[in-house]
């Protein structure tokens, strides 16, 4: 035996030593695939030690580099980028990357961190089939959560914030049976809720801030382990969502939800932090929620709650804040609030409290809009009763003479031989669009110019639609779809049958008018197709049975989902904002849809009160204006200062456009520079008045000082001469005289001017011995 044993020694020590050599490989197999990430990464400075490539496994951790191993595999591997970094460089492949990632097999948890990727998400990156945590916050991966991922049966953790994905939730989130927690805050998903999230049995954290969902929150009282649920600047609602009871953390804010909050509410005993401000909520307020045991964060202001509040109510000792401002509150503070803590912060103000603090209404007002405050699902079933009594009425009517009814229809068959009658009023009918054109207007209409042909490329064929047709593509009208309301009408989603979506516009409209009554506006409208415009797509008449006059009309326009202008400018995430390029096509788009409202069509839409807010962006960052001055808008609301000619034109007191119109949108125009060149939001003309002193102070000063005034996030990637040509554009269009306002065509020569020099700079296609770039030839002016 013991020489079997030393007969067997060098055998042992000969696997001993293979076993070493195989994992000395193994691990300089993946030190140089770490280092081929790095590299990709473009060499962050978090990743500039060279002692993580000897020992990989022993690798002392930081706050933005750990690697973890297990038995000489790396197991976990996160990399944390500096705070809004960049876009990695041009030729950075995400598809690439991820190949070589996955050469890391064992990877369980995965964090990539403000590190620049960009491109969609790879569906390759299933490869690590180990996977329990996934986070790539702050980066700018687009387009869909790839479908491959939902065999990642282990995924535990998804967290994808702050990045650009798009399109609707998917319905296959509910297969990765262990899911704890999914985070999708700040993108740019747009859809509604798919049902399915409810069969999530281990979710405890749901993020989906920030985005563009909208319609009715799925029922979530089956996820009994759901502690955390963000949805906070979304357009949820409008009735309050079923939740399970152990809720921690609950952010309904900014949405639009219109409901009561439900009773149950109180018994949510482990609740921290509940938001539900700047929606429409309405009833009485809960005050049993200031008790609640857990309670430290309370949310109520921007609503409609009513009720009255006492100054013997009890509250929790451990509330940090509460805000009930602007609501319809009535009574006395109570005094717990104000006595239990001097650390705690505590907001009332705009309600009707008795209190001369914190600038309160009278009580008047309050009550007053109290009543006029309703539950929808109430208002709804008072509607349909009030239809119902008509019906009845109506059949009464029909039943105590049936002659007089019958010689009734015959004259209106007559009268209506193309009109399908309904027994319900209203009804809707369609028409021929073209019967109601005059051969004059047609001959003098300039509206087929290039410039429309251009501009109505990729859209659908202008068309009338049916009243079914609307019903079906908002749900027969759901307030889930409704997008809210103006002076000039109510706007709902919809999505039509070829998956579509659509803004749909609904007109009430007064007194009685015939379809052919509209059929100008109608041609006006079926002009209003341009790439610069939310473009017309449509239009439906509503119409009574009696006497045929149009109760209601809908106009159906394009549906632009990716936010406001402002929302990319000032208001957005700062790593989300604008480039200066991106900028100045913005700033040419707006030019252009403002030029084509002028000249593009005959009428024209002059003083359309532009705004940095009416302007939408698609989703390749196109500029659209979304609201003009048409004049069936102003005629449905049958006020006395405007009316429209029998041409279609918007008159003023009966009078002509009145001179210097098109400059009133110059100067407006111009307002919306302001803000592109500042990165701050513009909201009065004080404001307006004190930032132009400061550009044409500017404007007579260095580089340096015009660079001062520009939005740090582009300051240093603005060229000074386009710069200069912004600002000085910008300066003339806010001149007070309007005949000292350039014209929209000489806006739009000099900003295409300044686009020219700042690629010439960017593309390096001229530079000057100091490095300074030398501006290209001035462009011939165009013509539109």
């Amino acid at each position: 035996m013991a020489k079997l044993s030393l007969c067997s020694m060098p055998l042992v020590l000969a696997i001993i030593l293979l076993s070493a050599t195989h994992s000395e490989q193994h691990q300089s197999s993946q030190a140089q695939t770490l280092l081929r990430i790095v590299r990709f990464l473009n060499f962050p400075t978090v990743l500039n030690s060279r002692n993580i490539y000897k020992d990989l496994c022993n690798f002392e951790a930081n706050s933005s580099l750990a690697v973890i191993c297990y038995e000489g595999n790396i197991t976990q591997l996160h990399i944390i980028g500096e705070k809004d970094a960049p876009l990695l460089p041009r030729n950075f492949s995400i598809d690439s990357f991820i190949t070589t990632l996955v050469k890391l097999p064992s990877l369980k948890v995965l964090t990539l961190v403000s590190l620049g990727l960009w491109g969609p998400l790879p569906g390759k990156i299933i490869r690590l089939s180990s996977l329990e945590i996934l986070n790539l916050t702050s980066n700018f991966l687009y387009g869909a959560i790839p479908l491959e991922l939902s065999s990642l049966t282990t995924l535990q953790t998804l967290i994808l914030d702050d990045n650009m994905f798009s399109g609707p939730l998917p319905d296959w989130l509910s297969s990765l049976p262990v899911l704890a927690v999914l985070s999708l805050k700040k993108n740019l998903f747009n859809s509604s809720l798919p049902n399915s999230l409810s069969d999530l049995e281990n979710l405890r954290v749901l993020g989906l801030s920030h985005n563009h969902f909208y319609g009715e929150v799925p029922d979530f009282s089956r996820l009994t382990n759901l502690q955390v649920l963000e949805l906070e600047n979304n357009a949820f609602g409008p009735q309050f969502p079923k939740l399970g009871k152990k809720l921690v953390t609950l952010v309904l804010s900014k949405n639009k939800f219109r409901s009561a909050i439900p009773a149950e509410i109180s018994s949510y005993y482990q609740l921290e932090r509940l938001d539900v401000s700047s929606n429409m909520f309405v009833g009485p307020f809960p005050p049993s929620l200031l008790s609640l045991p857990s309670m430290t964060y309370l949310n109520f202001s921007g609503n409609k709650f009513t009720g009255m509040l006492f100054e013997n109510m009890s509250c929790n000792a451990e509330l940090k804040a509460v805000d009930l401002s602007s609501n319809l509150l009535t009574g006395s503070l109570p005094k717990c609030l104000l006595s239990d803590s001097k650390d705690r912060v505590v907001l009332y103000a705009r309600n009707c409290l008795d209190s001369r603090n914190q600038n309160q209404h009278p009580f008047p007002f309050c009550r007053n809009e109290a009543l006029a405050v309703g539950i929808i699902p109430e208002r709804s079933k008072r509607k349909q009763a009030s239809k119902a009594a008509l019906a009845l009425g109506l059949i009464g009517g029909i039943c105590g003479g049936v002659v007089l009814v019958g010689l009734i229809y015959f004259i209106h068959r007559r009268m209506n031989t193309n009109k399908t009658m309904k027994k319900s009023p209203p009804r809707s009918i369609t028409e021929n669009a073209s019967s109601g054109y005059t051969s004059k207007l047609l001959s003098d209409a300039r509206y087929v110019s290039q410039t429309m042909k251009m501009g109505a490329l990729g859209l659908p064929g202008y068309r009338t639609f049916s009243f079914e047709e609307l019903e079906e593509a908002t749900q027969n009208f759901d307030t889930c779809t409704f997008m809210g309301e103006g002076s000039h009408g109510q706007m709902y989603r919809g999505q039509l049958k070829d998956g579509s979506f659509v803004a749909i516009r609904c007109l009430k409209i007064k007194g009685s008018h015939s379809t052919q009554n509209f059929m100008h506006h109608i041609e006006l409208i079926m002009k209003l197709r341009h790439r610069h415009l939310v473009s017309a797509l449509g239009h439906c008449f509503e119409c009574y049975l009696d006497d045929a006059s149009v109760s209601r009309i809908f106009l159906v326009f394009e549906y632009v989902p990716n936010g406001t202008l402002r929302s990319w400018i000032s208001e957005g995430h700062p790593r989300r904002s604008l480039t200066w390029t991106q900028r100045i096509a913005a700033a040419i788009g707006i030019g252009k849809g403002i030029q084509f409202l002028h000249t593009g069509i005959i009428p024209g839409i002059y003083s359309n009160n532009l705004k940095i807010t009416d302007i939408l962006l698609d989703q390749n960052l196109v500029a659209k204006i979304s609201s003009y001055n048409l004049p069936i808008l102003e005629e449905s609301m049958e006020q006395g200062g405007q009316g429209v000619s029998s041409s279609g034109s918007l008159t003023s007191s009966g009078g002509s456009r009145m001179k210097h119109d098109d400059r009133t949108d110059v100067h407006n125009f111009g307002v919306i520079l302001l803000e592109m060149i500042k990165g701050r939001p513009v909201k009065s003309e004080t404001q307006v008045e004190v930032l132009e002193d400061q550009l044409q102070v500017a404007l007579t000063a260095d580089e340096a000082a015009r660079r001062s005034m520009v939005d740090p996030l582009v300051r240093q990637t603005c060229l000074d001469q386009s710069l200069k040509t912004l600002m000085e554009i910008c300066v003339r269009c806010l001149c007070k005289d309007p005949a000292d306002r350039p014209s929209i065509e000489d806006v739009l020569w000099n900003l295409q001017y300044a686009e020219q020099v700042q690629d010439a700079w960017q593309g390096g296609e001229s530079q000057s011995s100091e490095g300074s770039p030398v501006s290209p030839s001035i462009p011939s002016r165009l013509t539109y």
